[in-house]
């Protein structure tokens, strides 16, 4: 009964749109979405509103608004290759990251696809900071477009609202790297942290909300000096590709990208609550589809043969530009590198997408940790098992008949 009733209420909160969208979901989903939560603050929901919800967020407008980012009519297909013979128990693997989606993809093949908490191929669910590395290469699609003339362009240059700010001093660059030096707070468990706060700041007339909290912040340490993770100034990215290329985010990523890639799905992006699209964040997608922006990065980020980056911008991206204080990684434009040349795409609660051009793989992975935004086991565990399926295609090859033993 108690359940029934809240099911009830939030049909009443969702208006005739909202009902609509819940008669939509799966049976599994309106059955999690009894214990719906009924605030923003998704770093304080329980574990099972968020299996409910990070499944559902763009069709539950009581907790988001988000735009579509249409699909092509051509998808990139995504052939069966035999099964990879892993040194592990992948079951037991997905149990401890709590796994909705992992996709193994080797030169353009699928070797393993497997999905859990009653999620399927189907569905869409929110990538978190996965959505940075995608906002990334949008600023390197502007540039090549000539919307934005140069990486070391001043942040205030394009958002006119930032200057006589501490942003006055912080080019493009240093806003990909996360090396501004503007004080800011990434602790996903403090309610008075700037990630927790800066969403629900009241802005002054006319401002947008984010440009005006991050406006305010004052600067700890010169521009260039010091790298610190901060969702804010990525957001502000988004901002900034909005003002130079006239358009929304969704608009660009679906010209640029999500047709002429060859998605299979829409995606949709959700937007803060001034309408633009939340840059640092929370794309919907099929994890299909997060393995196909793997590839096409892989790829070298081409459309019929043409890079839609400037000429050696990726390579710059997907490399370490400075150091995060853990030997053997480093931060790139958005992209999490590793000294052995793959790279990564992180999102809270563990949503990933792992990329090793030497070895042609793409991993996609969709999840909710059981013990928080950042569980330093599950985070672990999700690294060996990068290792483990590179160490297995090495193995695979030196196996190969022709294949060249090693010394």
């Amino acid at each position: 009964m108690k359940a029934t009733k809240i099911a009830l209420g939030l049909l009443v909160t969702l208006g005739v749109a909202g009902a609509a969208g819940w008669f939509n979901l799966d049976k599994e989903t309106r059955g999690l979405l009894a214990t719906l939560p009924t605030n923003r603050d998704l770093l304080f929901w329980s574990q099972a509103q968020r299996d409910a919800a990070f499944r559902a967020l763009d069709r539950l407008p009581v907790l988001a608004k988000a735009r579509v980012v249409p699909a092509g009519g051509t998808t990139l297909p995504l052939p069966a290759g035999a099964p990879l013979k892993l040194p592990l128990d992948v079951d037991a693997y997905m149990t401890g990251q709590r796994s909705a989606a992992l996709l193994i993809v080797h030169d353009g093949k699928l070797r393993l696809e497997r999905y859990g908490l009653d999620f399927d191929g189907g569905g869409r669910w929110t990538s978190f900071s996965v959505a940075k590395s995608i906002t990334s290469t949008l600023v390197g699609a502007a540039i090549r477009d000539g919307h934005i003339r140069s990486m070391d362009d001043k942040v205030s240059d394009y958002i006119a609202q930032m200057k006589g700010s501490a942003y006055d001093d912080v080019s493009i660059r240093q806003l990909l790297t996360m090396t501004s030096g503007v004080r800011w707070n990434e602790d996903y468990a403090d309610p008075k942290s700037d990630v927790a706060q800066f969403n629900n700041h009241k802005p002054e007339e006319g401002v947008d909300a984010l440009v005006s909290y991050l406006r305010r912040l004052p600067r700890e340490v010169p521009a260039g000096t010091r790298w610190q993770y901060s969702t804010g100034e990525t957001n502000l990215v988004g901002v900034l590709l909005g003002q130079a290329t006239k358009k929304p985010l969704s608009t660009y990523l679906s010209e640029k990208i999500w047709a002429p890639a060859g998605m299979e799905q829409q995606a949709t992006w959700i937007l803060s609550r001034t309408g633009h699209e939340i840059s640092g964040c929370c794309i919907q997608a099929a994890t299909r589809d997060f393995a196909r922006f793997g590839l096409f990065i892989l790829g070298g980020a081409r459309v019929g043969g043409q890079a839609i980056v400037p000429a050696g911008w990726l390579g710059e991206a997907t490399t370490e530009r400075t150091g995060i204080g853990r030997p053997g990684r480093g931060y790139g434009y958005q992209w999490w590198t590793y000294t052995d040349g793959s790279f990564a795409a992180r999102g809270i609660f563990g949503q990933g997408l792992f990329i090793d051009p030497k070895r042609k793989i793409v991993i996609a992975s969709n999840a909710n940790w059981a013990h928080g935004a950042t569980d330093p086991v599950a985070s672990e565990a999700r690294e060996a098992f990068y290792r483990a399926v590179m160490k297995a295609i090495d193995d695979e090859a030196a196996e190969a008949p022709g294949a060249v033993p090693k010394n």
